[in-house]
């Protein structure tokens, strides 16, 4: 069947809890919001891809063959993304003219790649009509290897399990990745854009770096430490072993991973306490900026503006430096989103959404 017309789209995520946590195989908790990337695409009669992207004044293309497309740009996804479709056995049969928009803050820590990449690979699966093109676990591994492990990025695979399947989702990796909805109802957040802008690759790579040479150099002087397992409290001659900053940044990742399971347990009990909730948001936000340093001053006057005006607590969201924070404001909304505006940041109200999807199909 030829596809003739095709439009998919995909959410943008928040990180609940976990941060700089899914790359060490340590659980975390996300949620799928309702900013999208949404691809329209229309059958070409030649071997052609066209991408016209308005909202950023950007025009990309290129032609293919029967090998793979050539990269012409340092993360070049939409060319990546093609080449691991047709490597996992799917034929293309005809270009496309693509349009793609979107209102999902960009380079921000929302996950606008991952979210391009999911809506792209859905519709690709689409168009070469693969017959597990609507299962979102096969689309996150993909978009994942199209992303990171295509590039050699440092990054883990959070955004596209949390973009692919969409909802509140907590996901493990530490044996083999397992992804579970989350039974909660959540009222509204206020995702606030600080337009700061972010280095991703580089606080990754100095945070996990960080992380995992403190984790060396402890089982090279014989300690047996796990991050699943152990905490650092009682370790003997720590300050002989790794550095005061290195004892940070392994600190806070316990207190991170602690943080995740009381929110877990929290979720899962019978009446979950939402402004408990909340609050655990805001002590993972502490860690972070304490520990890890990956907020600014900025994005911290955001938060304390908008817990100020009515919100129950919130954190930085994403890789940090950057980017954007957010808040849990079921009640007095408005007034939040306008204390982060006042602020400098530029405000979004938001709800949880579902994941990737197939919005039209015409053939």
């Amino acid at each position: 069947m030829i596809i003739e017309k095709i439009t998919t789209s995909a959410p943008g995520r928040i990180c609940l809890f976990g941060e700089h946590q899914d790359y060490l195989g340590l659980p975390v908790i996300t949620a799928a919001i309702n900013l999208r990337i949404s691809i329209s695409a229309q059958r070409r009669d030649d071997r052609k891809f066209c991408f016209r992207l308005p909202d950023i004044d950007h025009y990309d293309e290129f032609e293919f063959d029967q090998s793979d497309v050539r990269y012409v740009e340092e993360r070049d996804y939409l060319r990546s993304a093609f080449n691991i479709v047709r490597r996992k056995g799917i034929t293309i049969p005809y270009g496309y003219d693509c349009e793609i928009h979107g209102n999902i803050p960009i380079n921000s820590g929302t996950s606008s790649s991952s979210a391009l990449i999911v809506a792209y690979i859905q519709m690709l699966l689409s168009i070469g009509n693969d017959p597990v093109q609507g299962d979102p676990m096969e689309i996150a591994r993909l978009a994942h290897l199209a992303e990171v492990v295509e590039f050699d990025e440092p990054g883990g695979m959070m955004d596209h399990y949390a973009t692919a399947l969409g909802g509140v989702l907590y996901i493990t990796f530490d044996d083999g990745t397992s992804v579970k909805q989350l039974p909660i109802t959540f009222g509204k957040f206020v995702l606030g854009d600080s337009r700061e802008p972010k280095d991703t690759k580089s606080i990754l790579s100095r945070v996990k770096g960080g992380i995992q040479d403190s984790l060396s150099l402890l089982q090279s002087e014989g300690v047996n430490i796990s991050l699943h397992n152990n905490d650092l409290d009682g370790l003997p001659g720590l300050d002989k072993m790794i550095s005061p900053d290195k004892q940070k940044l392994l600190r806070a990742t316990f207190n991170v991973r602690d943080i995740t399971r009381k929110a877990m347990n929290q979720i899962l009990a019978p009446n979950p306490d939402l402004r408990e909730i909340a609050r655990l948001m805001t002590s993972t936000h502490e860690a972070l900026r304490d520990g890890l340093n990956i907020s600014t001053h900025k994005i911290d006057l955001m938060l304390r503006k908008a817990t100020k005006a009515g919100a129950w607590g919130g954190k930085i969201n994403g890789s940090g430096g950057g980017g954007c924070m957010f808040v849990y404001a079921p009640e007095r909304t408005e007034e939040v989103a306008k204390a982060i505006c006042e602020s400098g940041g530029l405000a979004h109200i938001v709800y949880v959404d579902d994941g990737v999807r197939v919005d039209n199909k015409s053939s």
